[in-house]
């Protein structure tokens, strides 16, 4: 059973010299091409954070980071959730405080940004991805239907937008030029198993460099219509 994690949610700013140095900690243990330059550059283009805390010693086992931004698309507002970094120590895998704390905080932030909202998601493991599959009703790309063309536009602008010339529209996948952290060895592998599973099937087809750190981008709505039963209680 996983140990008992406390969720805390918290502007950028409100990190200590501490936090961020335990949030780094964290983060290279478990991912390659790690310096502290690339992750506080990573961070400071954040400016939410979530950590999860160990109720006894407050130490840091894992962490997202969020930026809440506006968007232009085809001449409409929209509000954008993108998720930054992303690790849970594995001793603590299977916590319901990362999502919970996620679906509080974005469903109170989103109050304050136009709609649709929209939650932009990079994902170079398979874990991430399944987020997706577990919580939303309807996201994008998925292997049981194809995308529609108005929400692949909508991947193409934000996507664009976020990183430039990093993203290649042909295979939705961001390579970054510099600073590509993929997962180490031995953290979250894809087994046979799991590949019997056809959305880790999918994710490894559609992002055949997840290993190097090349990421998928994807889409899904924030709204309460889009939750799963799993999700709803995610939020609730």
């Amino acid at each position: 059973m996983a140990q008992l994690l406390k969720g805390e949610s918290l502007p950028k700013s409100d990190l200590t010299d501490d936090d961020v140095q335990n949030m780094f900690d964290v983060f290279q243990d478990y991912y390659e091409n790690t310096t502290p330059e690339t992750f506080r550059r990573d961070l400071d283009d954040k400016n939410w954070v979530i950590v999860l805390r160990d109720p006894t010693s407050k130490s840091i086992h894992g962490f997202s980071t969020l930026a809440f931004y506006t968007s232009l698309v085809e001449g409409k507002e929209v509000g954008v959730v993108y998720s930054g970094d992303t690790i849970i120590r594995p001793a603590y895998w299977g916590t319901s405080e990362l999502p919970r704390a996620w679906g509080e905080l974005v469903l109170r932030m989103g109050e304050q940004l136009p709609k649709p909202l929209y939650w932009l998601l990079i994902s170079s493991g398979y874990k991430t991805y399944r987020f997706l599959t577990t919580f939303f009703k309807e996201y994008y790309p998925r292997y049981d239907r194809p995308t529609p063309s108005q929400i692949q536009e909508v991947i193409h602008h934000l996507a664009r937008e976020r990183f430039g010339s990093q993203y290649y529209p042909e295979s939705g996948i961001v390579r970054f030029a510099a600073g590509a952290t993929p997962l180490k060895q031995g953290v979250a592998e894809i087994t046979e198993r799991r590949l019997k599973d056809p959305h880790v099937a999918f994710f490894v087809a559609r992002n055949p460099g997840h290993g190097q750190g090349d990421e998928l981008v994807c889409l899904t709505r924030i709204h309460l219509n889009n939750f799963t039963p799993a999700g709803l209680r995610m939020i609730r």
